[in-house]
């Protein structure tokens, strides 16, 4: 018996995937893709990911502050 070329089986996992991925409702999707973690946490760990966190609080904080009109004190 003669065995299969090899892009006979990638053809076949991909298609068993796409399948799979069309089965499941799109809420389960979201739900799935909402529970996972950052890619930066699975990455690096949570030194790193900590210190984009405060990077971005504070940028953000910075750009709520200058957005906001001064207040005028009569």
């Amino acid at each position: 018996m003669a065995k299969a070329p090899k892009g006979d089986e990638l053809v076949k996992y991909i298609t068993e995937r796409v399948v799979v991925y069309m089965e499941t409702p799109k809420e389960v999707r979201k739900q799935n893709k909402q529970s996972k973690e950052p890619w930066v946490l699975r990455w690096f760990g949570y030194a790193p990911y900590s210190i984009l966190q405060w990077f971005q609080m504070n940028f953000k904080s910075e750009a709520v502050q200058k957005e906001a009109p001064p207040s005028s004190k009569v």
